[in-house]
């Protein structure tokens, strides 16, 4: 078992906080002497405070730059797909 406590301000990682749960992609935003405040990245995104002492199941790893930016563009591309104005009558 690992910790949040473990994870690096600014960094990206793929996560799974239970056995048998999904894969999950974090950013870590801030840190304080106990929490972590973390963006969590589904449909929608997701920021949430974290004690340092929650259990993360495994850290699968730390994205590098060039992942990260092929994700952004994925990400934003997608987010671009739900976020239509509708004509105004």
């Amino acid at each position: 078992m690992y910790s949040y406590a473990l994870l690096e301000k600014s960094c990206y990682y793929l996560i799974q906080e239970k056995e048998q749960g999904p894969i999950g992609l974090i950013r870590v935003n801030m840190e304080t002497d106990y929490c972590m405040y973390v963006s969590s990245y589904a449909e929608t995104e997701l920021t949430v405070w974290k004690k340092k002492s929650d259990p993360i199941f495994d850290i699968l790893e730390l994205l590098g730059d060039d992942k990260v930016k092929a994700w952004e563009s994925i990400y934003n591309d997608s987010q671009d797909t739900y976020n239509y104005e509708e004509d105004e009558e």
